[in-house]
């Protein structure tokens, strides 16, 4: 199957396309792949170290939704007929995927199917699904620092799986972590004004 960048700039930039861009027509576009595809997909526009305003509410959402059918074992995604119907204009497509696609190829050089046995096995999806319904939940905070570094981690979690790449699978992981403890320290400082999650384990420390 060709790689996942290859396929995009197919999709998006060789062959003609109406304006209005759905997901239904992306889902048609992963094949078998399906989960890990939408999740490097829905993730790039907020791991992308440039502005994406709006995108981080919706497709936390639609995250946070296919990371439970994930964990439930769920082989197709399913969601609501309008979300999948729902029209994304061309142009922010092809603006986010030209930003996007060099990182994609970047880790495509590295990508190959090692360790599966995390991508596949029930216990190895219930920790990446868990994992990124976090993450989704954490892009849909309406707070400046808490949906970056969460889509970065969503972002490499779902290229690992989307090949089968328990090692990428493992870094993306990691990333999710950093990006949980990050939200949880912001929310915290915003919780008890000013104070974050490391003057706290700092305070804790010192008595």
């Amino acid at each position: 199957m060709a790689r996942l960048s290859v396929e995009l700039h197919r999709y998006f930039f060789e062959e003609e396309r109406p304006e209005g861009v759905m997901l239904a027509d992306i889902i048609r576009l992963a094949g078998e792949r399906i989960f890990g595809f939408l999740f490097v997909f829905l993730a790039l526009p907020s791991a992308l170290p440039v502005p994406a305003p709006g995108y981080s509410v919706p497709f936390g959402f639609v995250l946070l939704l296919l990371a439970v059918q994930l964990i439930a074992g769920a082989q197709r995604p399913w969601m609501p007929r309008r979300v999948m119907n729902y029209p994304i204009a061309l142009s922010k497509v092809q603006g986010i995927l030209k930003a996007g696609i060099p990182w994609l190829e970047k880790i495509e050089l590295l990508s190959r199917p090692r360790l599966t046995y995390i991508c596949k096995s029930l216990a190895g999806r219930v920790v990446i699904g868990s994992a990124i319904a976090l993450m989704g939940a954490s892009m849909m905070i309406p707070i400046p620092g808490t949906n970056t570094l969460p889509a970065i981690g969503i972002f490499v979690t779902g290229f690992g799986l989307l090949d089968d790449d328990g090692v990428i699978t493992l870094g993306g992981l990691v990333l999710c972590v950093m990006g949980f403890l990050l939200s949880g320290s912001i929310l915290m400082g915003v919780w008890f004004g000013g104070s974050s999650l490391l003057d706290l384990i700092q305070n804790w420390l010192a008595q």
